[in-house]
């Protein structure tokens, strides 16, 4: 008995609704379908299918006994795909979509590592902050921040979470002074975010709680790299993810204010459509980012 093949056909007449209809999608004479069930059922000790002259149904342990079996066929082409992946050379156009902050401070350095260990595969990257549907769009797979929403159908993985902070220039600082307390930050000038929520207050956490703090705006884009630009200028204080700000704070281009305290975390995920019959160019991607990112519970870009 090919329990693997019983398992298959069992299915498949579920799917169908008849012996019959089942042999004709699996090219299989009704007698063959017959044996496959009958065989399984024997194996088993117990029916899973109640037959009359109408119709099939499936029995309480049928009912279960499909779920499973489902489940283990998924996995079985899973592996199927996993192993011709790996098996064939990645290559061909890669579609990928990026947050555009995460795309200009961080996929740029990988790109570079990607394509040299896999030659032959052509990139075609997409930067945006706007919502996107990667599989209307034709995108292989996408880096997504916090504030980004994609299909819960979607597969995921996480890649870290950042940290939102403080910082302004030491020329900035120079001239106006250090905050010492989430309070002093209403006194500075302010180079914001043009979310309504962020226009007129910043909410400032620490351990211990969160303050909502009335601040002055010296300009507001939608852009979070101008603002960046701004800071470094010495226009005065921003707020950034960390994924964002590691190189200017190894430089002493920016320095952070308030470092116990931060305005909340935005998740950082790769994101693609299916992890079944994945292409091999995909699944190279996949994981070669992830192994950039091996502890996703931490902040990779405070310590990198």
């Amino acid at each position: 008995m090919d329990r693997l093949q019983s398992m298959r056909v069992f299915a498949r007449v579920v799917e169908q609704g008849s012996f019959a209809a089942a042999g004709m999608a699996l090219e299989m004479s009704n007698a063959v379908v017959t044996r496959h069930v009958a065989d399984l059922e024997k194996h088993l000790g117990t029916r899973l299918l109640n037959r009359t002259t109408r119709r099939l149904s499936l029995t309480e342990t049928g009912h279960a006994y499909l779920e499973r079996v489902k489940q283990i066929l998924l996995d079985i082409d899973d592996a199927d795909a996993i192993a011709a992946s790996q098996s064939m050379l990645p290559a061909g156009m890669l579609r990928i979509y990026s947050h555009l902050g995460f795309g200009q401070l961080q996929l740029a350095q990988l790109l570079p590592l990607y394509a040299q260990q896999f030659p032959e595969v052509t990139l075609d990257v997409t930067l945006s902050d706007r919502t996107v549907d990667l599989v209307d769009e034709g995108f292989d797979v996408g880096m997504f921040t916090g504030l980004q929403k994609f299909d819960a159908s979607m597969i995921a993985r996480k890649l870290g979470s950042s940290e939102i902070m403080l910082c302004a220039s030491p020329d900035y600082l120079e001239k106006r002074g250090t905050p010492t307390t989430p309070e002093d930050v209403s006194q500075h000038a302010c180079l914001n975010f043009a979310y309504e929520q962020l226009r007129h207050h910043w909410t400032i956490v620490s351990a211990a709680g969160s303050l909502n703090i009335p601040i002055t705006s010296k300009i507001i884009s939608n852009n979070g790299d101008l603002l960046r630009q701004c800071a470094l200028a010495g226009m005065g204080i921003v707020i950034r993810p960390s994924f964002s700000l590691g190189d200017d704070l190894r430089s002493g281009r920016l320095v952070r204010l308030l470092p116990s305290h931060h305005l909340g975390w935005l998740d950082v995920s790769m994101v693609y459509p299916s992890r079944r019959l994945l292409a091999a160019k995909v699944r190279s991607f996949a994981d070669f980012i992830s192994a950039q990112f091996p502890h996703p519970e931490a902040d990779p870009w405070l310590s990198a």
